[in-house]
């Protein structure tokens, strides 16, 4: 197969796309290019074609992976998945999760530290917490060392509650400030407490 043309400056992507007489493309990255010694007229076997093309899916398993990462902090699972989903081939995008925990860019308990911080400095309880770990992939087995140092959030729960209750509030109110603090991951028993602290009556509302 011929090279009929390969452009000499890359797309937003950073890929620079070669046209074959056949009338196939593939986008490819600076380093296969140079790797293959490609240029515009040269002649590729079939066995030089399908090398080619596992570089190209390879390194664009791995190119995707480092700008999925370079977004947001994901678990392996997590990348991988959204690799297969982006329509990398699911060995390549293995092969990407791999090459990216030898890079060490790609690590589960650093993840899930990450996820938990976040979780506590936004003032959600810790079943919220477990949740933002599962839809992260992270495996359970990691979920209670991450958790183990959980910090109290008596006080954001107080500062929500005085945030949505000041100057008074019905029981409608407060059953909608509950429901909303039950979604934030917090617990009855906590929840309770507060409410307490602020003389607020719960018995009619809240049930254990």
């Amino acid at each position: 197969m011929r090279i009929d043309s390969l452009k000499t400056t890359p797309d937003r992507a950073g890929r620079y796309w070669v046209a074959f007489d056949d009338g196939s493309k593939l986008g490819l990255y600076r380093q296969t290019v140079e790797d293959f010694g490609l240029y515009t007229g040269r002649e590729l076997s079939q066995e030089d074609m399908n090398a080619l093309r596992e570089a190209a899916g390879k390194m664009s398993a791995r190119m995707r992976a480092v700008r999925i990462v370079s977004m947001s902090s994901v678990s392996r699972k997590d990348l991988q998945d959204r690799l297969i989903h982006k329509g990398e081939d699911p060995d390549q995008a293995a092969e990407a999760v791999r090459w990216m925990e030898e890079l060490h860019l790609v690590d589960d308990r650093a993840t899930a530290e990450s996820v938990v911080r976040s979780c506590a400095a936004k003032g959600y309880g810790a079943a919220r917490a477990k949740q933002a770990l599962y839809e992260k992939r992270i495996p359970k087995e990691m979920w209670d060392e991450a958790l183990k140092d959980y910090p109290d959030q008596t006080d954001a729960i107080e500062s929500f509650l005085r945030g949505r209750l000041s100057g008074g509030a019905d029981d409608k109110q407060v059953k909608r400030a509950i429901d909303a603090l039950i979604r934030r991951g917090h617990s009855y028993g906590d929840i309770r407490r507060v409410l307490e602290k602020l003389s607020l009556e719960t018995d009619d509302i809240l049930e254990e």
